[in-house]
């Protein structure tokens, strides 16, 4: 754990007005260490967000800090023009003493220094319906804002992250390797992994023809990357940028749904529990395209439904092969966790099969009465 003087140390390169007073950890993140830190100014009191950035996990900062700041600046740029509040709408790096967007210490670490967002809070379940809608709603907007951002600034800083038809092929290496003889064990598994197989491929092949555009993607929509205002309950501002990067919109969507609209956890080793919430998806569809709506191609919101099964096989996919490879990437908590995991994921695609028609109603439904268009 840091001193007060080691992070005083630290918050010295950076061009921060007022006294250092003191800070304290936020114990909430699983890779990056992150800290309030506290300054005053006279009697008024200033917080920031410390951030020590997990260069095991994030090997190039520059390409990650660079998307960072060139979506965040863009971001307070459109909250400006609309007459929004960009101190509160949206994270912004504050630069060294040197003019750079993060610090590097003697021995190798990685700092930046965020705004920090007052009366604030984050969700970590869906207490209610309204959460969800809020949920679609605030990522809805990240799209919507960021729907003309010139994409090739942006480093791809975890390639092929989401090209399904690739995380396919992993499963089928690792298959044909089988480093710890449990190929025999997961049959059944694979054989519903065969049988769409063709589907892998649908996304990236309408990218390719230009059916779907490249977008900013945040890649880590969980509920508790959405900071709401404690007063009205709103939400504010999207944070944990570290994933950002090109891609596809419905990638965002789908895995927001694949963990937001399971009536169970991810590791509940009764499939039984297992099943999409209609109710939910209704919530976040609404939620979405209230927002995000008029930016998205038609073929964006036809394809919510499929992206939602997709994103769910392909993380069902991801499971299954680190079980193969001896549980290598994901951590496990005991044996056959990782499998426990795949049929989880395996178990709400086939529902989402079983209901893909009334999905897809709603979805279209949604798209009318908000957008005021057919599918």
């Amino acid at each position: 754990m840091f001193t007060k003087e080691e992070i005083k140390s630290i918050l010295d390169n950076f061009a921060i007005a007022g006294t250092f007073s003191g800070f304290y950890p936020i114990d909430d993140g699983h890779i990056n260490d992150t800290f309030t830190v506290v300054y005053n100014i006279g009697r008024k009191e200033m917080r920031h967000l410390l951030q020590r950035i997990n260069t095991t996990v994030f090997k190039n900062p520059d390409e990650l800090m660079a998307n960072v700041d060139c979506v965040t600046a863009f971001l307070r740029d459109k909250i400006i023009a609309v007459g929004g509040d960009p101190e509160r709408e949206a994270l912004y790096c504050k630069p060294t003493r040197t003019g750079k967007k993060y610090y590097t210490d003697s021995e190798g670490r990685v700092w930046r220094l965020y705004n920090f967002i007052d009366n604030s809070y984050s969700n970590n379940s869906i207490e209610s319906p309204e959460v969800f809608f809020n949920a679609g709603k605030a990522f809805g907007d990240f799209q919507r804002l960021l729907a003309d951002f010139p994409i090739d600034k942006l480093y791809e800083t975890i390639p092929d992250f989401h090209n399904t038809g690739k995380r396919y092929r992993n499963l089928i290496n690792s298959v044909a390797a089988d480093p710890k003889g449990r190929v025999k064990y997961v049959q059944e598994e694979l054989n519903f992994c065969y049988a769409r197989r063709n589907e892998t491929y649908v996304l990236t092949g309408k990218t390719l023809i230009g059916d779907l555009p490249l977008r900013v993607t945040h890649n880590d929509t969980k509920l508790n990357n959405i900071l709401f205002d404690k007063t009205t309950d709103e939400p504010i501002c999207i944070v944990d940028l570290d994933t950002v990067m090109p891609g596809l919109s419905l990638y965002d969507f789908g895995d927001a749904i694949r963990f937001g609209a399971n009536t169970t956890t991810e590791d509940d080793k009764d499939i039984k529990n297992v099943s999409l919430d209609l109710g939910l998806y209704e919530q976040y569809v609404r939620g979405f395209l209230t927002s995000a709506g008029e930016s998205l191609v038609t073929e964006e919101v036809r394809l919510l439904p499929f992206a939602s099964k997709m994103m769910t096989f392909e993380c069902g996919m991801r499971f299954l092969t680190d079980y193969i490879d001896g549980d290598v990437y994901f951590k496990t908590h005991y044996p056959d966790h990782n499998l426990v995991r795949c049929h989880t994921q395996f178990a709400l695609v086939a529902d989402m099969e079983a209901k893909y028609d009334e999905m897809m109603k709603i979805t279209e439904n949604a798209y009318k009465e908000i957008c005021g268009s057919e599918l």
